[in-house]
């Protein structure tokens, strides 16, 4: 809601640019003050205030206000950013989905093309040419790796995943140029996938990572063989368990998967056919 509203800013008028300012500012207290004070404090008059709150696509103050309040509120810690502890089972359904169908089309706004391009010519080129493509990360980011490698190996591709920090440090000193070492890493800060990192750059091998922009892994990604797909998204890693998070790097992984198995070549189709084939076998139920 507030990256909606900062995006709007420059469509507004100018009195009603200062109630979305206001609104950025300081958005809980915004969602709790009366209309004559926030009035007041953007300069404004009190029907500028409810033209604002339409503008941007609410029915209103009061509308605007209660939808504000549950984008700013701090949810159960540790559990999910988005619910409260009272929330019956229809709300919570309805808050985990609406948060990680918000965070996918935000992403899916804000995602850079260009380093997804280059990720993709990579991971391409070493499976094309029989060269190493391994993913590592660490607890949930390992979980996610090991998604990766499942995808990944059906494309007939030389790929492992690693989660332990020092299989990863072996694995990364094997690592060899057109080799590739996909990071994965929510916090961007976990010593041992720095680590890793640091010894596949040394080894001339391209790194792709899979982490917040901003993060100490995602500084690491200067030369030309380091890839930062950024994955950015308002869920604290201190705070909650990853849900989100999770979700979007994921997705990630299905985006480069799609677009390396088109570039792949022909003959990649009929062995996923067959692949598919042969897994009918192993079903012991028939459809009805």
């Amino acid at each position: 809601m507030l990256d909606r509203i900062r995006a709007s800013i420059p469509a507004l008028p100018p009195a009603e640019q200062r109630v979305a300012k206001l609104v950025l500012t300081d958005p809980r207290s915004f969602a709790s003050l009366p209309v004559g004070e926030l009035a007041e404090r953007a300069h404004v008059s009190k029907p500028t205030v409810v033209r604002f709150c339409r503008s941007v696509g609410y029915d209103g103050l009061a509308d605007f206000k209660l939808k504000l309040a549950g984008n700013v509120n701090e949810g159960v810690p540790f559990v999910h950013r988005s619910v409260d502890e009272d929330d019956k089972p229809s709300d919570v359904i309805v808050k985990v989905i609406d948060n990680a169908v918000s965070a996918l089309l935000k992403y899916r706004n804000d995602a850079a093309s260009h380093a997804f391009e280059r990720a993709i010519s990579a991971l391409a080129s070493a499976g094309q040419s029989g060269k190493r493509i391994e993913f590592y990360g660490v607890g949930n980011s390992g979980i996610v790796a090991q998604d990766a490698q499942h995808k990944f190996f059906r494309l007939g591709v030389n790929t492992a995943a690693i989660s332990d920090g020092h299989i990863q440090v072996m694995s990364a000193t094997m690592l060899q140029p057109g080799d590739c070492a996909v990071i994965i890493s929510n916090s961007g800060r976990s010593r041992d996938l720095l680590d890793a990192a640091d010894i596949a750059r040394r080894k001339g091998a391209t790194t792709i990572l899979i982490t917040a922009s901003g993060s100490a892994l995602a500084q690491t990604a200067q030369g030309s063989n380091q890839v930062l797909l950024a994955v950015d998204h308002p869920e604290d890693y201190d705070r909650y368990s990853p849900m989100v998070s999770r979700l979007l790097h994921l997705m990630v992984i299905d985006i480069l998967t799609t677009a390396v198995a088109l570039r792949l070549p022909g003959e990649l189709r009929p062995m996923l056919q067959e692949i598919k084939k042969n897994l009918r076998a192993k079903r012991y139920a028939t459809p009805t």
